[in-house]
């Protein structure tokens, strides 16, 4: 079974995760679930249903050193939803939170990396996201973002996250051999 590391921040999708770790386990992935601190929090009441579902402890924080890791090795990892400041992060090498270092540490271990930010169209007007956009997007990750994938929307609107996009991602990423 191919591992999946899905990691998500504080954007209002990540609130129905649980939902597309069915997705994701329907398509033959063994789901990780790792949040930023924030989402963390948000999500503090479904822990143990997320737990039972992915049968894996959801983890905010990094292990203590020679602490053996709770989950199998990731075949692939999706950051989704990425906020303005995960993003960021993780293009500038900043990796105070657990899932942006992981991300950054996959980009030297050759895993496949997709992300599809989360951000309304007031962050997007910021000159930093695209720079760290294009930055990923040099590094190997697939950046959905844009066009095919996510777009900005009014601060305030709520819109559906395209998550088949991103799971179809994940699985071009992979490859048919899985």
């Amino acid at each position: 079974m191919t591992t999946l590391y899905l990691f998500g921040s504080a954007a209002p999708p990540v609130l129905g995760v649980g939902t597309v770790i069915e997705d994701a386990q329907q398509r033959g992935f063994d789901v990780c679930l790792g949040l930023t601190p924030t989402a963390a929090r948000w999500l503090e009441p479904q822990t143990a249903e997320l737990e039972r579902l992915t049968g894996h402890p959801v983890r905010s924080e990094y292990k203590a050193p020679g602490t053996a890791d709770a989950w199998p090795k990731a075949d692939v990892v999706l950051f989704a939803p990425a906020t303005f400041n995960s993003i960021n992060a993780w293009a500038l090498g900043i990796t105070s939170s657990f899932v942006v270092g992981v991300c950054a540490e996959g980009i030297g271990k050759g895993i496949p990396l997709v992300t599809m930010p989360c951000v309304n169209a007031a962050y997007a007007q910021h000159r930093a996201l695209d720079r760290s956009v294009a930055e990923l997007r040099d590094m190997g990750v697939s950046v959905l973002y844009g066009e095919g994938g996510f777009q900005p929307n009014p601060p305030g609107e709520g819109r559906e996250f395209p998550w088949r996009l991103a799971l179809d991602e994940v699985e071009r990423a992979v490859g048919a051999g899985r």
